[in-house]
């Protein structure tokens, strides 16, 4: 082994603790370091007290053929935190990067970092994507990870391999914690992140996560205690954030739930647009808004709400009904003009006394406990600026799980997947950014309605809550699709979808023509991208134009 050249003005140190690693995996990983392409590195090896009599002599001649290569040497077995510790504490460079003992780097894993680094001076944390290789040394399974998103950090641990952070701010927030072992990294990341200045997603493959016999990358049930290590490491991450909330065990090991809850004194006005309208669903004639009304109602225990309906001309029996389910908690607007959802909405919230907005469809039943709770409920931090639910067709099938904005198109992403399917990497059973939601059910602070001007009107029809994202994130704010609000939205399959071009242009004139989507995780990248060659995208069969 011989040292690679380069610039080193940045010393990246490789901590990777081992214990009995089979010498010929070993060796694969210590040969990815020495072939990268930058050398301004040190890799600290942390035997921690390894029985198997050749780790120590293969580390040590590691060593001796490379002076980058540090070893140190645990008198006892202290286990992964402990030993990753010893590593942090030897660490020289500006920058560490965890590497598993028996995983591989791709040779320009530490040059592209590089890279990043020097774009952006105040970079805390900088993950990339990732793959799989197994025994036979084919590569699959490739995670093409979303731009920075906490909140589904807090769902899973989804910046994975390869992690690279900041030395001085991991020993300010303590390092690695006894406690958490098989989840160390997720507790480290989750208390990294909260101080970050700025964090940095590099989408390109930099890591090759290799399937061996009894590890998590090849069974997520290999190691059960770490997702206990996991839950316990959100739900502390909630609580120093001041999130009133509790985490529970998600649908998969490594998937986590958050039940939020909701200040009581929250007041929340709930904008129900309808022209009185019925239809079959399930074999039954309804009229819609009775029953959305109905259902919201049933299945929320918020009671600080109002119903705040602005209505076409409708037949005397339906607001009849409607003030038999909602008594004092209805608020009836008559609407009188030419069809205009973004105008009906805008009313509705002037008419409104609420601090908190739900926007809701009167073609929507409510499938979920505690939605308006769910929906609402993260809105206490400050910078979420919008949220949304997921919506399902009446035969179960997946209508909306967030929107997608690339090709120049606004799409609905994963429709037609089944409602109890996790998806790609389990992202559809746990809360996470996305670019928007649709305005059939989606939530927002009074404030921040007002502040981006509410719907535009000049978007009667379609594309004026794609518009309104765009206000939003414009602002600096996140939007959240939440997992846990579910709803059946009937008449989206059965109307006209029709959307002119000029409505398209209409948002394109605003906002340009998406190119990429940042958060669905469908990157196609050249070899050559950069931390902000990211836009380039192809539309997937799962999408379907984003209408209200």
């Amino acid at each position: 082994m011989s040292p690679s050249t380069g610039d080193d003005s940045v010393l990246f140190s490789i901590v990777t603790p081992v214990f009995n690693t089979a010498t010929d995996v070993l060796r694969e990983t210590v040969e990815s370091v020495v072939a990268q392409t930058y050398g301004g590195w040190e890799l600290i090896l942390v035997d921690d007290c390894s029985t198997h009599e050749a780790v120590l002599p293969q580390l040590r001649a590691f060593a001796q053929a490379d002076p980058r290569v540090k070893v140190v040497e645990r008198a006892e077995n202290g286990h992964i935190v402990a030993a990753s510790n010893d590593g942090v504490r030897a660490a020289r460079g500006q920058f560490l990067v965890l590497l598993d003992h028996d995983d591989l780097l791709t040779p320009d894993a530490l040059e592209r970092n590089l890279a990043a680094i020097e774009q952006f001076d105040d970079v805390d944390y900088l993950y990339s994507d990732e793959d799989k290789v197994g025994v036979d040394g084919e590569y699959f399974d490739v995670f093409r990870k979303p731009a920075w998103s906490p909140q589904r950090l807090r769902g899973q641990m989804y910046t994975g391999h390869l992690s690279v952070l900041r030395t001085s701010l991991v020993r300010e927030v303590g390092g690695f914690r006894e406690g958490f072992d098989g989840s160390q990294d997720h507790d480290l990341v989750l208390r990294v992140t909260e101080r970050a200045r700025r964090v940095v997603h590099i989408p390109e493959i930099l890591y090759h996560w290799r399937v061996v016999p009894g590890s998590a990358a090849g069974d997520v049930d290999a190691k059960p205690y770490a997702w206990t290590a996991g839950r316990n490491a959100v739900q502390e991450h909630i609580d120093r954030l001041g999130i009133d909330g509790d985490v529970d065990y998600g649908a998969s090991p490594g998937l986590y739930t958050i039940s939020l809850r909701l200040d009581p004194a929250r007041r929340v006005s709930v904008v129900i647009p309808t022209n009185g309208s019925s239809g079959l669903i399930w074999g039954e004639r309804r009229v819609f808004v009775v029953d959305a009304v109905r259902s919201v109602l049933e299945h929320t225990e918020h009671d600080n709400l109002e119903l705040v309906v602005v209505h076409d001309p409708v037949a005397q029996h339906v607001l009849d009904q409607l003030r038999e389910l909602a008594g004092d908690k209805l608020v009836l607007v008559p609407f009188d003009e030419a069809f205009n959802f973004s105008r009906k909405m805008n009313l509705g919230v002037l008419c409104s006394t609420g601090d908190r907005l739900v926007f809701l469809n009167d073609d929507v039943q409510v499938r979920s406990d505690r939605w308006l709770e769910e929906l609402v409920a993260p809105l206490e931090e400050p910078d979420v600026g919008l949220t949304g639910a997921k919506l399902y067709f009446s035969n179960d099938l997946i209508q909306h799980a967030g929107h997608v904005y690339e090709g120049g198109q606004y799409l609905h992403a994963s429709i037609d997947t089944p409602r109890d399917s996790l998806g790609e990497f389990g992202m559809l059973s746990i809360s996470r950014e996305v670019s928007g939601v649709t305005a059939a059910c989606s939530a927002m602070r009074r404030e921040t309605f007002f502040d981006v001007g509410g719907f535009a009107e000049g978007l009667p029809a379609n594309f004026n809550d794609v518009d309104l994202c765009y206000k939003v994130r414009f602002l600096g704010n996140r939007i959240i699709v939440v997992a846990t609000c579910e709803l059946y939205h009937f008449e989206s399959r059965s109307r006209d979808r029709l959307v002119g071009d000029w409505e398209r242009l209409f948002v394109h004139g605003r906002w340009g023509a998406p190119r990429v989507d940042a958060y669905s995780g469908r990157q196609r990248r050249g070899p050559n991208a950069t931390a902000l060659d990211v836009w380039e995208r192809r539309r997937g069969p799962d999408h379907e134009p984003a209408t209200t």
